[in-house]
């Protein structure tokens, strides 16, 4: 992988566990993703008031979809990372911070090899829906 990229994804990452969100609060979240899939030039739409669906697409072929979840859970970060949660009670303990940081870098590379994928990549930024209790 590319020096730069690594960077730029250790970056993200570290910037995304800092500045957690709960399920379906991913503004902020929804907003940075947005903005990187701007930035490659990839063209997406917000679905349920904080999901992302970015699409890239040739002609006839299969179609692909990878996932990300972007929700924090509401847990008191004690980890002793050096860019901790700046957010009081939330954190990214599932490491979803690493899977949309993962999830862009697949992105990047695939956006600058769009001309040999033939088909449709489809990338689902999800916010996760907490799990409820069963009585």
């Amino acid at each position: 992988m590319d020096t730069r990229l690594f960077e730029k994804l250790v970056s993200i990452r570290r910037h995304l566990h800092q500045d957690p969100e709960l399920s379906f609060t991913e503004f902020k979240t929804a907003a940075f993703v947005e903005n990187q899939l701007t930035e490659l030039g990839i063209p997406h739409e917000r679905i349920a008031l904080t999901g992302i669906i970015a699409t890239l697409t040739k002609g006839e072929g299969p179609t692909i979809i990878l996932r990300a979840d972007m929700d924090a859970l509401p847990i008191t970060e004690e980890s002793g990372v050096p860019f901790p949660s700046q957010t009081k009670g939330i954190m990214h303990a599932c490491g979803h911070d690493i899977h949309v940081a993962v999830q862009l870098g697949v992105a990047s590379i695939l956006s600058s090899i769009k001309d040999q994928v033939p088909g449709t990549i489809q990338f689902i930024f999800q916010p996760h829906r907490p799990r409820h209790r069963s009585l």
